[in-house]
């Protein structure tokens, strides 16, 4: 038997849960514990149920057959509205847990690349493998890591290999090995449990980012607040979605009035920091904390190119970087905002 409500549709939780108080006649139409048996197979819903959501009714106390809106919170942070028998029918119980939620759902859909040649990005190299010929059947020379061979050896034909190419599927470039012997099985992710529950976009001092070693950066600081009376403890900025193994950004520089993060960028002492793949890191890093409502300003020095449009390619810290980057506050923010704060 479903519950429905009187109206055929589903119903917020504080009006079904009035509607049993009157049809049953009790303060407490379902006791504490009732349903407990019957939600104990999905553990993964009974960690994403918050009662002070639910206008205070525990998760045990709802049929899982009713038909009642219930607000849930991913582990990641996403914040949604569905119904017992929705969530319970989402496919993958243990296998992923992004299934229950809907938007870490599209999130976690892959990336379609086209087949044809001339569709291909030209940042995204075409890999080429030697082959070789036994009678007439063409092998690979050397099958590398992470593709799984079929039972002669040969790689498993796919649309790409009609094309001449290797046999590894277009969304697997620029993927990262699989761990444990690269056998090309997914690694089940961990994010880390210490950050907050704040909403997204919300900046806080974090128990996970990493202490401040570059002496610039607290040159910069320290600049900074002889001119301007902003938050500087923060030192990090709650995301909608996981950065590596986490769902917060480690700017530099956090100014929560402003809503501006800065970061000090330079090629360090062997000029590899912040070029090639750690570049792609920070464009990475910029698109998630300009997805919560923040603005990025980088100071590249090095001869690095900027990456944003408020950027800034300087030299080194000197009084007229400082002054650079307070005008290039006032273009994000205003002027009369961001003068309000001075000393």
């Amino acid at each position: 038997m479903v519950l429905r409500s009187v109206t055929g549709v589903a119903e917020p939780v504080d009006a079904w849960w009035r509607r049993r108080q009157w049809s049953r006649g009790t303060a407490v139409p379902y006791a504490v514990g009732e349903f407990r048996a019957e939600w104990a197979s999905w553990p993964v819903l009974i960690r994403q149920y918050h009662p002070d959501w639910n206008h205070g009714v525990v998760l045990s106390q709802v049929p899982p057959v009713a038909e009642v809106l219930l607000t849930w919170e991913c582990d990641v942070g996403h914040v949604f509205v569905a119904t017992p028998a929705e969530q319970r029918s989402r496919p993958g119980r243990e296998r992923r847990r992004s299934v229950w939620c809907p938007e870490c759902a599209v999130q976690a859909k892959p990336q379609r690349w086209p087949v044809l040649p001339e569709d291909w990005p030209e940042a995204v190299p075409v890999p080429q493998r030697a082959v070789r010929t036994v009678g007439r059947q063409t092998l690979p020379a050397a099958p590398s890591r992470g593709v799984p061979s079929g039972p002669s050896g040969a790689v498993p034909s796919t649309r790409a290999t009609r094309s001449g190419r290797s046999g590894r599927s277009p969304g697997s470039i620029g993927r990262a090995p699989a761990r444990g012997g690269g056998t090309g099985q997914s690694v089940q992710r961990t994010i880390c449990p210490k950050t907050p529950r704040l909403p997204s976009g919300e900046s806080f001092p974090s128990a996970c980012a990493p202490a401040t070693a570059s002496a610039v950066e607290a040159e910069l600081r320290a600049a900074l607040s002889d001119r301007f009376a902003f938050t500087f403890d923060h030192t990090a900025i709650r995301l909608d979605r996981p950065f590596f193994d986490h769902v917060e950004a480690w700017p530099d520089i956090i100014l929560p009035e402003l809503r501006v993060a800065i970061e000090y960028d330079s090629t360090g002492r062997h000029g590899l920091e912040h070029v090639g793949p750690r570049q792609e890191t920070d464009r990475r890093k910029d698109r998630a904390v300009r997805g919560v409502g923040w603005e990025v300003v980088r100071i590249r020095t090095g001869r690095l190119p900027a990456l944003g449009p408020y950027d800034l390619q300087v030299s080194g810290i000197s009084a007229r970087t400082i002054e650079r980057l307070v005008d290039t506050l006032r273009e994000l923010r205003g002027p009369l905002f961001v003068d309000a704060y001075a000393r």
